[in-house]
């Protein structure tokens, strides 16, 4: 049986289950498609901390904890390994046998390049990089700030569909960049249509991972300068809106301005602090309304959440900010997209009005267009 590696930060990102999900659906859905597949994560020791957010020794971390939880819920006990920086492993598959899977393995899937131990890295045959933050990515590089850079790989995607387009303002950095898309699967995700419409919800981090980036002498930020200006929708449409959002106490005004204009904010950390929770609150919900990083917006890079692909493969209509996706899927039925107030407002009416057919086209798009089984096997058949 041949083997792939899958490496990306989960217990770096403890009590985050969409982040568990975006990553462990390629390992899920390459093993479906046949493959033995394994996970290895790396975490620096100075990164983990205590259910209090204290500093923590990796062994008594809520970042283990959260790891160990996550190998259990998916069934993965076996095929998931965290290792330390300094080498030693936490959890899991020993280092050197670890080193001995990389030797006999087909293809690395290096999500966001986390994996950068070279004993592992280089006993691979085929070096994938996996680029699921496109713009920063490449800027980061373009500019060599940010910590970061894209190490020497065999081949390069990025969820970034319009990377290398004359409109498109991310600079490729020589590098040819492969399309590629957010893989669900579609089993782990089935149709959910017993409640109907509820209300609107979506799952955000306010400021996002990153901070602003500045490049050819424009300013690129993140999901709140997109939500400031959709604050009102929920008080233009008299529908209730519901996000799943940590706000840090400095940014007050902007919990205040939601308030104000009737949005309903919960805890993600009570909402949907795993795998398990994050599903029933995706499939709980009647359809999703949300914006986009201003990166991926003012770029016009085609990026496309995989927290809505996993609405639309519920069945559950989505309603999200447009950045350049309009010329890779079908606009109208299941998907809406907006770029004004005015359309998000004509947006909502259409599925509250249309919701039943809406719904059913959904669930249409997730499998015509971000099945794992097509996503992972074109990936496949492109880097091996």
């Amino acid at each position: 049986m041949t083997t792939i590696i899958v490496s990306a930060p989960i217990a770096n990102k403890p009590f985050n289950g969409g982040n568990a999900w975006a990553h462990l659906s390629y390992v899920l859905g390459f093993r479906r498609l046949g493959y033995d597949v394994h996970f290895v994560e790396k975490i620096d020791p100075a990164a983990c901390v205590d259910e209090n957010g204290c500093s923590s020794s990796i062994e008594a971390s809520a970042n283990r904890q959260y790891f160990r939880h996550i190998a259990r819920e998916f069934g993965l006990e076996a095929r998931m390994s965290l290792i330390s920086s300094d080498l030693r492993t936490i959890e899991g598959v020993a280092f050197q046998d670890l080193v001995d899977i990389a030797k006999s393995s087909a293809l690395l899937v290096n999500i966001s390049g986390h994996m950068d131990v070279e004993e592992i890295t280089d006993s691979v045959a085929c070096r994938a990089y996996m680029d699921l933050d496109p713009g920063f990515t490449q800027f980061w590089q373009a500019e060599g700030t940010g910590g970061f850079a894209v190490r020497e790989h065999d081949c390069y995607f990025t969820v970034g569909e319009n990377i290398g387009a004359e409109d498109c303002l991310i600079p490729t950095n020589g590098i040819r960049w492969r399309r590629t898309r957010q893989p669900v699967v579609l089993d782990d995700w089935p149709v959910c249509d017993d409640a109907g419409f509820r209300h609107f919800t979506t799952v955000a981090t306010w400021r996002g991972p990153y901070g602003p980036v500045s490049y050819g002498g424009r300013t690129f930020g993140s999901k709140v300068q997109e939500f400031r200006k959709f604050a009102e929708i929920p008080k233009r449409t008299n529908e209730t809106f519901e996000m799943a959002v940590k706000i840090h106490p400095g940014d007050q005004s902007d919990r205040d301005l939601l308030c104000r204009n009737s949005w309903r904010l919960v805890d993600p950390l009570q909402a949907v602090p795993d795998a398990s929770s994050f599903r029933s609150y995706i499939q709980g919900s009647g359809a999703e309304f949300s914006v986009a990083q201003q990166m991926y917006v003012d770029t016009n890079s085609g990026w496309f959440s995989d927290r809505t692909v996993r609405y639309l493969a519920s069945g559950k209509p989505v309603l999200v900010q447009d950045t350049g996706f309009l010329r890779n899927y079908p606009v109208g039925k299941g998907l809406l997209a907006f770029s004004s107030v005015e359309e998000a407002a004509a947006g909502v009416r259409d599925i509250q009005e249309h919701y039943s057919e809406h719904a059913v086209a959904a669930r249409q798009v997730a499998e015509n267009y971000f099945d794992s089984d097509r996503v992972l096997g074109e990936l496949l058949s492109e880097a091996l």
